[in-house]
């Protein structure tokens, strides 16, 4: 039975769903040094550079900042290497096929860790326009002014 139970949200890269409109998600483990572990446990990382790539049908994350360890020694990891997604090989080759067409990429949506083990949220994506996030925006704050105005006339009746 592990220590810890349920999912501890590390890091969250909001900016993705601005720029990227998500198609499917994965929940990939990650293959991590001990002391990237304990820097995550602290809550220490960035996802906004990152990024997931192929290198010889494997698929690596690169781009995210896990901060060295400040307790760590010389075993301390760089903070910026590329890491080892751990995935089913299905799941490895539905993605592969997926981001074959042009314009499709893997995002990292989330890190977070699950039952005491490291994971990350990937999603195929494809970059949103100029004008397709200002559509968006605008479809947002369209639903909020009609939910603020049903509130306002249910309070008023």
């Amino acid at each position: 039975m592990p220590k810890e139970s349920g999912r501890k949200v590390v890091a969250t890269n909001r900016k993705a769903r601005h720029d990227y409109a998500v198609l499917d998600t994965y929940e990939a483990g990650l293959a991590l040094m001990g002391t990237e572990v304990k820097s995550l446990r602290e809550g220490r990382a960035s996802l906004t550079d990152g990024f997931a790539v192929f290198y010889r049908d494997e698929l690596w994350l690169e781009g995210i900042h896990i901060p060295e360890y400040t307790q760590g020694s010389w075993t301390n990891h760089s903070a910026r290497r590329r890491r080892k997604l751990l995935l089913h090989r299905e799941e490895l080759d539905k993605i592969s096929h997926k981001i074959r067409e042009s314009g499709f990429t893997l995002v990292p949506l989330q890190l977070y860790f699950v039952d005491g083990k490291a994971k990350v949220e990937i999603a195929v994506a494809r970059g949103k326009k100029d004008y397709d996030k200002r559509q968006t925006l605008r479809e947002k704050q369209d639903n909020r002014e009609a939910l603020r105005a049903m509130r306002e006339k249910n309070r008023q009746a």
